[in-house]
């Protein structure tokens, strides 16, 4: 129960503060293609920069939610690996221009390995599962209800 709060408030820190540079960047995506996918060669700047900006986004609700952690996780870790390789690649090792991108990818690593615990809605539909793998629409509607209460108390 513990390992599963403390997941829940990884989930929270990073899906909260990281879906503002997600919306940061479509705000003005053309700004943010020269700053920092042009200056690497990347073909196809504006698309990497919409790819970035989405992961950000949907990876952070997925991984706030807990409806696909791992997934959203490893969309961010994606962008997250590609953020500091910029910040190396442009500026040398300078810490702190690190820092934050090395917190999100550390964060998003964590939930990669470990997933997002039982506060999610993975686990909620989990319990909504028959012994044998199948979920049946009886099965669900009584299973469900009693699944939220199990993880509340």
């Amino acid at each position: 129960m513990v390992r599963s709060l403390g997941l829940l408030i990884l989930r929270l820190s990073i899906g909260t503060m990281l879906i503002h540079h997600g919306f940061e960047k479509l705000d003005n995506i053309d700004n943010f293609a020269d700053a920092f996918v042009r200056p690497l060669g990347l073909p196809f700047p504006i698309v990497l920069s919409y790819i970035a900006a989405f992961s950000e986004i949907g990876g952070s609700w997925l991984i706030m939610t807990g409806l696909g952690t791992r997934l959203g996780a490893l969309a961010i870790l994606g962008t997250m690996s590609m953020a500091i390789y910029h910040a190396i690649a442009i500026n040398g090792f300078n810490i702190y221009l690190l820092e934050l991108l090395v917190v999100y990818w550390g964060g998003a690593a964590a939930l990669v390995l470990n997933g997002g615990g039982r506060f999610t809605i993975n686990h909620l539909i989990s319990l909504a599962f028959s012994p044998t793998g199948k979920v049946s629409r009886t099965n669900f509607k009584q299973r469900v209800p009693n699944a939220i209460m199990n993880v509340i108390n």
